[in-house]
């Protein structure tokens, strides 16, 4: 016998999620994890627990908020395992697919900056800065206050305003 799909089946939710939310999602585990081929693995890891715990989701966040706590705790668990040690995980800037439009070298080496911060600093950078994240979204994600976001993201700015100030095309605002 079959099963009757409803239209708030969790397959057309859990479709709908992946249409929106793929591509950020992969761009968050590339810069997060420096290597596509587990950055991919790692959303598709990412949707297949969201789709196994679709029916606990409460809404009490966002879906984004929800899906990108999946994914950073997912990418920390494959960071963590004793095989990811031994692997190259140098990222470059052509790694991250679909740019949404044509960098230029002071974006590069603000991406590159970004990617040299500490773990907790480049962690709210990547919400906040890249992925257009509240500091109230971030914070739930990453399980802090919003001030403990507010200071990492100034701290993060300073360790790239002095990271910035050696570069060539530096201009500081």
């Amino acid at each position: 016998m079959e099963t009757v799909k409803g239209p708030d089946s969790k397959e057309v939710r859990i479709e709908r999620m992946v249409t929106l939310y793929q591509l950020p999602l992969l761009h968050l585990c590339i810069l997060y994890l420096h290597d596509e081929e587990q950055a991919k693995d790692a959303v598709q890891e990412t949707f297949i627990k969201a789709y196994r715990n679709l029916d606990s989701f409460r809404a009490e966040a966002s879906e984004k908020t929800w899906l990108t706590r999946i994914a950073i705790n997912t990418c920390k668990n494959m960071y963590r395992s004793g095989w990811f040690r031994h692997i190259d995980r140098s990222v470059s800037l052509d790694m991250i697919a679909e740019r949404p439009a044509p960098a230029n070298q002071e974006d590069d080496e603000l991406t590159a900056a970004i990617l040299n911060l500490p773990v907790k600093l480049r962690e709210v950078a990547l919400l906040c800065w890249l992925q257009g994240m509240t500091y109230d979204e971030a914070a739930d994600i990453l399980g802090v206050t919003r001030q403990a976001v507010g200071s990492r993201l100034n701290r993060a700015r300073k360790k790239l305003r002095s990271a910035l100030e050696g570069c060539e095309n530096y201009e500081p605002a």
